[in-house]
């Protein structure tokens, strides 16, 4: 048995060094199974290491991974004619799932197959449901099937915990952007709130009227985001904004550096940043604000480096830690996740702890 994780494609190398070091600490210890560009990692382990993982590695802290699911059966000689008989009897023993995932992975390839697993949702969901495998209806309470098509005649199926999944098929969530927003880089914004805020604290976090700082904002794709949401927005950048984002009366712009502004108020709560400078120059300067107690919540981008990206990656988000701690600042969350919309980059999110 293993744990499968998706990723995106050419971050294999990263995932595997992700899992291996997480599992360690779990005191599961395995071997990952890659191939370059991919996007799909594979770490191999015993039957209940898996499951524990599973149960206790959890997905929304993995930083290079969109789902975790464990495999049951792998599956490479389907008859193309019928599919559906040998799947479902691969899986004599597994329990009762709520809902059906057929996915496939995210290459070129994997998107050649996504009609195959339109066609064989229905009559692989019938099947399963008289088998007992599968409820009627669809429910969220119960361990997900993951059918994962390698090829038409190939898959890998297996299963997750209600409690700890992705909740996207492929680990891909729909993102809506603003319409008329200057630059794709909306989605990256949009995403991270829809992904890396708890949905129980979003109402709280995110409220009309906030006030909002995007460093490093030209043309405006992220301020767009914050608009949307009905923030006032400081755009602070020395290059032009979206005339059509400015026209709606919540934007300020300062055509200042980003490294340099600080409001005239602390009453901002939300500090974005997406400027093309050193990560780590980018993670003191959130630090900073963090620790003047400029903004309550930071959602940035980290450049990576070409090579050594997770080692990397550890660096910059130590750099905070290390910071936050010499100023004996506590009470903060920080996470950081490779976002579907993100290339060479992450996202991170450093927030105040809400009281209970």
């Amino acid at each position: 048995m293993a744990v499968l994780l998706y990723c995106r494609a050419g971050f294999e190398g990263e995932c595997a060094a992700e899992i291996q070091e997480r599992a360690a600490a779990l005191g599961v210890f395995g071997y990952c199974k890659t191939q370059p560009n991919s996007a799909l990692v594979t770490f191999e382990c015993k039957p209940e290491e898996a499951d524990h993982l599973a149960r206790k590695l959890a997905v929304h802290s993995l930083i290079f991974a969109r789902q975790l699911f464990v495999r049951v059966a792998d599956l490479n000689q389907l008859d193309l004619a019928d599919r559906v008989t040998p799947l479902v009897a691969a899986l004599p023993e597994m329990q009762l799932c709520g809902r059906l995932w057929i996915e496939t992975t995210d290459t070129n390839d994997g998107r050649s197959l996504s009609a195959l697993c339109r066609k064989i949702t229905k009559p692989l969901s019938m099947a399963l449901q008289e088998k007992g495998l599968l409820t009627e209806k669809e429910v969220t309470n119960r361990p997900a099937l993951h059918v994962l098509f390698r090829s038409t005649h190939s898959v890998v199926v297996g299963y997750s915990y209600s409690y700890n999944h992705s909740p996207y098929l492929m680990g891909i969530p729909r993102v809506r952007t603003p319409k008329g927003a200057p630059s794709r880089s909306a989605a990256k914004l949009a995403e991270a709130f829809k992904v890396m805020i708890p949905e129980h604290e979003l109402a709280r976090r995110v409220e009309p009227g906030m006030k909002a700082v995007d460093l490093g904002a030209s043309p405006g794709g992220w301020t767009a985001v914050l608009v949307f949401h009905d923030m006032m927005v400081a755009a602070v950048d020395n290059g032009p904004m979206d005339a059509q984002l400015m026209e709606t009366g919540q934007v300020r712009h300062f055509q200042e550096d980003g490294f340099q502004f600080l409001p005239k108020r602390k009453n901002v709560s939300w500090l974005v940043c997406d400027m093309v400078e050193k990560p780590v120059r980018v993670a003191h300067l959130m630090a900073d604000w963090y620790i003047g107690e400029w903004c309550h919540d930071a959602i940035f981008n980290l450049k990576l480096p070409m090579k050594t990206r997770y080692a990397a990656v550890k660096q910059y988000l130590d750099a905070i830690r290390d910071r936050l701690t010499e100023a004996e600042v506590w009470g903060y969350e920080l996470s950081a996740k490779h976002l579907y919309h993100d290339r060479e980059e992450i996202t991170v999110y450093l927030r105040k702890k809400f009281k209970t």
